[in-house]
C-alpha cells in the first residue's frame, strides 16, 4: 500500500522505501537537487509534511506533482532544505567566535568567509554585525550560499518578522553584543528591515554541498546545524569540502550537534574550543 499523508513514518514498509528512493531520484534528475543521502529519518519526516502541504494523497502522487509542476518542485526543495533559525542562535558560540577566532584572524589583511548553508539569512547577519563591531568587516568579503533560490531570496531581503525581534535582541546581549540592536533594522509595517550596510560586504550564492566542490580559498567557514541532515558518507564528503576550502589556520565553525572527531580528517585540525564547535586546520 503507497505512502499516504496521515501514515506514520516511523515504520516505512518496503514499499514506501522503494516510493521515496523514485521521488528523491526524480528531484535530483529534474530538480537538479539532490537529497538520496540525507538522513532517512529526517527526509520521512520532511516528506510527510510535504504530502500535507501539497494536497498529496501518496508519494507517488508528490513525485507526479513535482515532475509536472515546476512551482511544486519548488516548494518540494524548500520544504526539504530549508532549516528554521534565528539570529545569534546558539549565543555562546557567537560569543567565542568573538573572543577566541576574531583575534586570531586580526593579523590577516583580508579575510574570506563562508556560511554554508546560510538558509534565509538570520546567521549572515549576526556575523556582519559582530565583524562591524570589531572593526573588520572592511577587509571581509562573506560568501553566504545555500542549495535554494528562494532561501537566498530571502537573506538578500534582509527583513524579518518583527516579533522575533525581542528574541534577537536577547541573544545579541547574550553574545557580547556591544551597541543597541536596535541600529541595525528600521520597524516599518510589522518587520524589521536590516540595514543594506550590512550586505555590502556579502555575496549571496547558490552552492550545493553534495555535488559542487570548493571554489575558493577561505579564512573562516561556518557550516552549522547542516550535516546532522546527511548521512555519514555524506558528511565525509563534506569534511573533504570544507577543510580543502579552508586556508591554513584558518578556522571551521560547526553546529551543536555536529564534531569533528571521528572524522577522516580530524587530524588536520586542532581544537579551538571543543565544546562549542570551533577548530583551525593545521596541516
Amino acid at each position: 500500500m503507497a505512502a499516504t499523508a496521515s501514515t506514520p513514518c516511523a515504520r516505512p514498509t518496503p514499499l514506501e522505501e522503494v516510493e521515496i528512493d523514485l521521488l528523491l531520484e526524480a528531484v535530483h534528475r529534474v530538480g537538479g537537487v539532490d537529497f538520496r543521502d540525507y538522513a532517512r529519518a529526517s527526509l520521512r519526516r520532511r516528506i510527510q509534511s510535504q504530502l500535507r502541504a501539497q494536497k498529496a494523497d501518496t508519494i507517488t502522487h508528490l513525485l507526479d506533482k513535482i515532475v509536472h509542476d515546476p512551482l511544486c518542485m519548488d516548494r518540494f526543495v524548500l520544504g526539504l532544505s530549508v532549516n528554521v533559525s534565528v539570529m545569534f542562535r546558539d549565543p555562546a558560540f557567537f560569543r567565542a567566535l568573538r573572543e577566541l577566532v576574531f583575534p586570531l584572524l586580526r593579523p590577516w589583511p583580508f579575510l574570506r568567509i563562508w556560511l554554508a548553508g546560510c538558509s534565509m539569512g538570520e546567521e549572515v547577519y549576526s556575523l556582519a554585525i559582530m565583524l562591524a563591531e570589531e572593526g573588520l568587516i572592511s577587509r571581509c568579503r562573506i560568501y553566504a550560499t545555500d542549495i535554494n533560490e528562494r532561501a537566498l531570496a530571502k537573506a538578500r531581503e534582509g527583513i524579518y518578522a518583527l516579533d522575533l525581534v525581542q528574541r534577537y535582541t536577547q541573544n545579541y546581549m547574550l553574545a557580547g553584543g556591544t551597541r543597541s540592536f536596535s541600529e541595525y533594522y528600521t520597524a516599518a509595517y510589522g518587520n524589521a528591515i536590516f540595514t543594506p550596510a550590512l550586505r555590502e560586504r556579502v555575496m549571496f550564492a547558490k552552492h550545493n554541498l553534495v555535488a559542487d566542490g570548493p571554489f575558493n580559498e577561505f579564512s573562516l567557514i561556518l557550516c552549522r546545524n547542516v550535516m546532522i541532515y546527511f548521512n555519514r558518507r555524506l558528511q565525509d564528503r563534506v569534511h573533504h569540502v570544507l577543510c580543502d576550502s579552508l586556508a591554513n589556520f584558518g578556522v571551521l565553525g560547526l553546529g551543536a550537534r555536529e564534531a569533528l572527531p571521528f572524522t577522516p580528517l580530524q587530524n588536520r585540525y586542532e581544537a579551538l574550543d571543543a565544546p562549542h564547535r570551533l577548530y583551525r586546520r593545521v596541516v
